[in-house]
């Protein structure tokens, strides 16, 4: 372990003289400190410290570790809190008897003194490969954790096998080249898991959510970006995609949000139930918390922590959702670094380098080919927060030209209460194409045509608007305004979704479209009647039509549906006698 001295100290950024490489995790004063190197120049480097630096002054000693920035992975992940650099806040809390995270203080990630009940799936004799599946723990109620060989660690032969209740630092299978394989290993953050191959995507990540499913899917190991300003809804959205999404394993990385965000997180999450299995949804989760009053270089790191998290349950052959939330603090963090450092700035001060770090992020997503042969899927879903909701800021900019799905938020939705308060205009999946297939195959052979139809609607009640705003809508001819008012029951009726609510919270796939072909029924019904010579006014009357929009809150949906219908059409056939 070399040692050197520090030279200057500028808040989080620590100059010191010390032999190392880049991205070195060194422990900077006399608390030894976790820091990280991140710079090199010529005998100097720049260390980027993950806590308080108060106190640290030039000639304090500075020592490098040789290792990179690492997380531990293994059993004891799942339900368990970290902050950004995979410290478990809840065993901080225990031993120091607070809330607050002293500086150098270091405990192991994983529970080194927990036994878990190890299953093995290979025997002696058996050839073993980087990344297979060698065990089995059940972690959770809902997940079995599979155990795995390292990627890095050479292939070898198994020369011993125990089965039993173990901890993760016992070996639980020795080789013959010597290597001693525990339940857990470590990998480090910046450098992608490797897979053999990476898939097309082609199967949809079902969210629940209408709006998302419908108009706007995003497929399994994709990428997508919730951008919108203070208040639109990206929490509640995230959240419930969290919650609801087909994903087997859901990281969350709250990255320099405020602190009273957090909390609620932090709150809620224990209490929610998985709506797939009925038990705790922290039996499937990771939570990572780096708050907005936490030390900045550990808001960078936590990205990197989270996604690699995400990409060891992605090689057990589980689809894996992330949530970032947002990328626009991790940005900040990366332009108050580079000030620092004294780099050259871009745009709005961020570093120009900005583009390529988020790209590396967000290409770490994707459905794959594992080293074990099955098929698992990395989804990540990063909300942005432009200020005062400027879309044409670097960081909202630059993530739009990486991720294929984009869903804008809007705050004059959510003003009028219109959640999740996604501008359908402003949105798109470039997924869509490829998706629609499989929602034409496994939901309904008509999903693709009416989700494009009503597309068309929504976009023809935009420009009908601007005319409306300048002649009113008495103007219109007949068939622009009912065009208008099957509009608005796609908006208010399907569009709209109530998050709170037991029953609306989550749409399954079929259900979101069986409600929308009830809604298409009724255009086609009434478009008929305006040209059987009934008036507009007198298919606007038809009142029945408003109880589309309560069979989102009934459970039996489907017998719903056909109340509606019949309803609907009792009352058709009475506007029909008296035309005649």
């Amino acid at each position: 372990m070399s040692k050197g001295e520090i030279i200057k100290v500028s808040g989080p950024l620590v100059v010191a003289k010390l032999n190392a490489k880049m991205y070195d995790v060194v422990l900077v004063g006399k608390e030894k400190l976790i820091g990280e190197v991140i710079r090199i120049d010529n005998d100097k480097v720049f260390i980027q410290v993950y806590e308080d630096t108060t106190g640290l002054k030039p000639g304090d000693p500075v020592e490098n570790t040789g290792k990179p920035l690492s997380v531990e992975l293994g059993p004891g992940l799942l339900k368990s809190i970290f902050d950004g650099i995979q410290r478990p806040l809840q065993k901080i809390a225990e031993e120091t008897n607070s809330v607050f995270i002293k500086r150098g203080i270091t405990v192991n990630s994983l529970d080194r003194e927990k036994k878990w009940d190890f299953k093995p799936l290979v025997k002696e004799g058996d050839v073993v490969k980087p990344g297979q599946v060698i065990g089995e723990v059940q972690e959770t109620e809902t997940v079995v954790h599979k155990i795995l060989v390292p990627p890095d660690i050479k292939e070898g032969k198994v020369i011993e096998v125990k089965k039993g209740k173990f901890t993760i630092e016992e070996p639980v299978i020795k080789l013959d080249n010597g290597s001693e394989l525990k339940m857990y290993h470590t990998w480090p953050i910046r450098r992608p898991r490797p897979y053999k191959e990476k898939l097309p995507p082609e199967v949809p990540l079902i969210t629940g959510i209408r709006i998302l499913d419908a108009l706007f899917p995003i497929a399994k190991g994709g990428q997508g970006a919730i951008p919108g300003p203070f208040g639109s809804g990206k929490t509640v959205t995230q959240q419930s995609l969290a919650k609801y999404s087909d994903a087997k394993i859901v990281v969350y990385i709250g990255c320099g949000e405020r602190g009273n965000e957090m909390t609620e997180v932090l709150e809620e999450f224990p209490e929610l139930i998985d709506p797939y299995t009925g038990k705790p949804l922290m039996n499937r989760t990771v939570l990572i918390a780096n708050t907005s009053n936490m030390p900045i270089a550990a808001r960078e790191a936590s990205i990197y922590v989270g996604t690699t998290i995400a990409e060891y349950f992605r090689d057990q052959g589980y689809d894996v959702s992330l949530m970032a939330d947002s990328t626009s603090r991790w940005a900040e963090a990366l332009r108050e670094i580079s000030a620092r450092m004294e780099e050259m700035p871009g745009e709005e001060g961020y570093p120009a380098y900005l583009g390529s770090r988020l790209a590396a992020f967000y290409e770490r997503a994707g459905r794959v080919i594992t080293l074990n042969d099955d098929i698992g899927s990395l989804t990540i879903i990063g909300a942005v927060s432009p200020p005062g909701g400027d879309m044409s800021e670097p960081v909202t900019q630059n993530t739009l030209r990486i991720v294929k799905v984009f869903w804008g938020l809007d705050k004059s939705l959510a003003q009028r209460r219109h959640f999740p308060a996604i501008n359908w205009l402003k949105s798109y999946s470039l997924y869509k194409e490829i998706l629609d297939k499989w929602f034409d195959e496994n939901v309904d052979k008509n999903y693709s045509k009416l989700t494009k139809e009503a597309m068309e609607i929504l976009k023809e009640e935009e420009k009908l608007r601007a005319i409306v705003q300048l002649v009113g809508t008495e103007s219109l001819p007949e068939k622009e305004r009912l065009t208008l008012e099957i509009a608005k029951m796609i908006r208010e009726f399907f569009l709209q979704q109530n998050a709170f609510d037991e029953v609306d919270a989550y749409s399954e796939p079929k259900k979101t479209i069986s409600l929308l072909k009830l809604i298409m029924w009724f255009k086609d019904r009434a478009f008929e009647l305006l040209e059987k010579g009934v008036e507009v006014e007198d298919i606007l009357k038809i009142k029945s039509r408003y109880k589309i929009g309560e069979i989102r809150f009934r459970k039996d949906w489907e017998k719903a549906i056909e109340e509606v219908k019949e309803e609907i059409e009792k009352e058709i056939s009475l506007i029909q006698r008296s035309v005649v």
